[in-house]
């Protein structure tokens, strides 16, 4: 599994840097939810579970983290510090962060609201809806 990575295109002077996303464009999808995770401890694991339907880009635009991606044959480390370079979590690929540096910002923009309904928390039930929907 290689990841499908997002690179924004960065706007600056001496004033700073800008980096614009935008629905369709530089994140293939309508986003229908943003949410930053923050003042994570190192030590902590966030994340540990699959979506069924939802697609998700992920953002370091503070920081850094590591990310686990796992799509049920291949397991992937890859490291968020670029806050100019994301990283698409697409259905069913189980993802967990960790190495959260302590200014870490991670910036997540979904395809859907909220739905508990489309969590996979259980990595062993992740691994047999995997290997059924493969048969």
């Amino acid at each position: 599994m290689i990841p499908d990575w997002i690179e924004l295109r960065t706007l600056g002077d001496e004033r700073g840097s800008l980096a614009v996303i935008e629905a369709g464009k530089q994140v293939p999808f309508a986003i229908r939810r943003v949410y930053y995770i923050f003042g994570t401890r190192p030590e902590v694991t966030r994340g540990m579970h699959a979506h069924h339907r939802t697609r998700q880009a992920a953002f370091a635009v503070r920081g850094k983290c590591a990310m686990l991606l796992d799509d049920g044959a291949t397991r992937i480390s890859v490291t968020l510090e670029d806050p100019a370079k994301g990283v698409m979590l697409e259905p069913m690929v189980w993802h967990e962060m960790s190495d959260f540096s302590p200014d870490c910002v991670l910036l997540v923009l979904a395809d859907a609201e909220y739905d508990e309904s489309d969590y996979i928390r259980n990595y062993g039930d992740f691994t047999n809806h995997v290997h059924s929907s493969q048969s």
